[in-house]
């Protein structure tokens, strides 16, 4: 029997029994952690109120054995508040679409328990926060999220130079199979030949230029919204149930 102590983001909880929860958990240390809660569907229970979707806490796991992740899931025996996100995130619809999808995300990228997914981690905890205060609009803030998880999962879209021969660019047309951008001399059935704006757009979301995501035009956005929804249901192979909810 052991106690393991980590920091981690709850993405999700079920109900389990009149009582307890399973909350999944994307951690620092040891990536996505299924955990039983006990008693936190109690009405008294301080405990539970902490272990919502969004809040980033500070949680103690007890396992049977030497591993957190074995044959039966750990129990949460204590946590405590780091940031509780979901309080600025669930009283907003467009941020609360664009968080939920950001959940489901770093879970199906995280799909074997226990397995350390650091940078997943890290660039959640950032979303999540800067979701919260507010400082972009939220379907901005999804969709860099959203590429920035493919860069760092091994799927980096190209914005700019050929995706498959390398021409420096720009170059007009765009192929998910292909992995971004390509040009003519590489162009495949099936490409599209999104605008220009549009690409600028996903290259500034992907390196962090906000300035300029800031001043684009509505119209430009939704269309790189759907080149990055196209391009991470390739991916993963199946799209997000979430996305269909985000309001652009």
């Amino acid at each position: 029997m052991s106690l393991f102590r980590d920091d981690g983001i709850v993405l999700r909880t079920q109900k389990l029994g009149e009582a307890d929860r399973i909350i999944t958990l994307l951690t620092r240390n040891n990536g996505r952690v299924r955990a039983v809660a006990r008693g936190v569907r109690r009405t008294k229970s301080k405990f539970g109120a902490r272990l919502e979707p969004f809040s980033h806490v500070d949680v103690q796991f007890f396992a049977r054995g030497g591993e957190l992740i074995g044959r039966g899931l750990p129990l949460c025996t204590q946590s405590e508040t780091i940031a509780p996100y979901g309080g600025a995130i669930v009283t907003d619809y467009a941020r609360y679409t664009a968080g939920t999808a950001m959940l489901e995300t770093a879970e199906r990228f995280t799909d074997h328990e226990g397995e350390p997914a650091v940078q997943q981690y890290l660039l959640l905890v950032g979303a999540l926060r800067t979701l919260a205060s507010g400082e972009h609009a939220p379907h901005l803030i999804l969709d860099a999220f959203l590429l920035r998880s493919l860069a760092v999962n091994g799927y980096a879209p190209s914005f700019d130079d050929c995706a498959k021969c390398g021409m420096p660019g720009p170059n007009r047309f765009f192929s998910v199979g292909a992995g971004g951008v390509i040009c003519g001399e590489c162009r495949v059935p099936g490409s599209v030949v999104p605008s220009a704006e549009s690409l600028t757009l996903l290259g500034a979301l992907l390196t962090g230029d906000w300035a300029t995501a800031d001043a684009c035009e509505l119209r430009h956005a939704r269309e790189g919204s759907g080149l990055v929804a196209a391009y991470l249901h390739w991916h993963l192979e199946r799209g997000l149930r979430s996305l269909r909810y985000v309001e652009k």
